[in-house]
């Protein structure tokens, strides 16, 4: 009997949202001086990246690494086709961030009410009311919003969260106007079969909203789990170079899903990203000599070259329709 052929993403482009530079450096004792951050915004803007969420508006006592937020958008280098985007948590933060001339936004809330409380200081249902209430501002003023559901896929103090809440969160996000929903696997707890299901809820109600998750590698699975999503159809990820990341409040969660990692996969799969390999793993490189230790990512820029001439020639199979191996 003949088995039907795998079900394959329509996307022949996806986008990396390079996330880094917040969710990475949040993590970080190090004090970043405001001047690499803009050095290290530029390599990876020359490395292809065109989405970089840059920082979050939050509290400097809380973290000191985003203490120079405003600044930081004030210096950024403006480039034809490049977006920068700020995280932000709450009123304060977002008139910050208005303030210093944020033009793209993430608002974000937890589906979890143990995160909301230890992450937000509110429980899930007074942030998610007045994350609404944020939209409404934003949007008032002309800013890009994206909605931001964290602890979608399950939370390591309530564990896994019902679908139907993240649902409702979405369309409570989706209602209020937002211009990009966003799936968060903050714990780094979600399985492909999970990333599956939720998508399959979530997107008939986004419509012609387009879709992102932002996936932790704590279990491993996050380079698995983006395939999945890719496979339902979502075409952007949130990535960082070297993997960084992780969550304060969120006891053992790992880094971002590598930037030059997903670049790689998303290669291997036929897909293009418009990403230097090379030049992310080169940011990685800098970043690992300047805090001192070594990121997850897998590619590095010293043995994976020989590999691009291998993965081009694997897209090109795939376009040809032959994705067999050689005898």
């Amino acid at each position: 009997m003949k088995k039907d052929s795998p079900k394959r993403s329509a996307a022949a482009r996806v986008t990396l949202v390079e996330v880094g530079l917040r969710d990475g450096f949040q993590m970080e004792e190090k004090p970043v001086p405001t001047a690499l951050k803009i050095e290290l915004v530029s390599a990876l803007v020359d490395a292809g990246l065109r989405r970089i969420q840059a920082a979050s508006f939050v509290h400097p006592q809380k973290v000191p690494q985003m203490a120079d937020a405003g600044e930081l958008f004030r210096r950024l280098p403006e480039v034809s086709g490049v977006r920068y985007s700020a995280l932000v948590l709450n009123p304060r933060g977002l008139a910050r961030a208005l303030a210093a001339g944020v033009e793209e936004l993430e608002i974000s809330v937890s589906a979890s009410d143990a995160h909301s409380r230890r992450n937000a200081g509110m429980g899930a249902e007074k942030a998610l009311g007045q994350g609404l209430a944020m939209i409404r501002e934003a949007k008032t003023a002309r800013i890009v919003v994206r909605g931001g559901i964290q602890c979608a896929f399950g939370c390591v103090t309530e564990g896994r969260i019902a679908q139907k809440r993240v649902l409702a969160m979405a369309e409570a996000f989706l209602a209020g106007g937002v211009d990009q929903l966003v799936l968060c696997d903050t714990a780094g707890m979600a399985g492909p079969f999970q990333v599956r299901r939720m998508l399959d809820r979530v997107m008939p109600a986004a419509g012609s909203i387009p879709l992102a998750v932002h996936l932790h590698d704590t279990r491993g699975l996050g380079l698995v789990n983006a395939a999945a999503a890719l496979d339902s159809g979502v075409t952007h990820f949130d990535t960082a170079a070297g993997g960084m990341g992780g969550c304060p409040f969120v006891a053992g969660a790992a880094g971002n899903i590598a930037t030059e990692d997903t670049a790689v996969l998303m290669a291997k799969m036929g897909v293009e990203t418009g990403i230097d390999i090379a030049k992310v793993a080169g940011v990685t490189e800098r970043l690992e000599a300047f805090f001192g230790k070594r990121f997850p990512a897998r590619n590095r820029k010293e043995t994976f070259q020989p590999e691009v001439k291998k993965i081009r020639s694997t897209k090109s199979e795939i376009r040809n329709g032959s994705t067999g191996s050689p005898p």
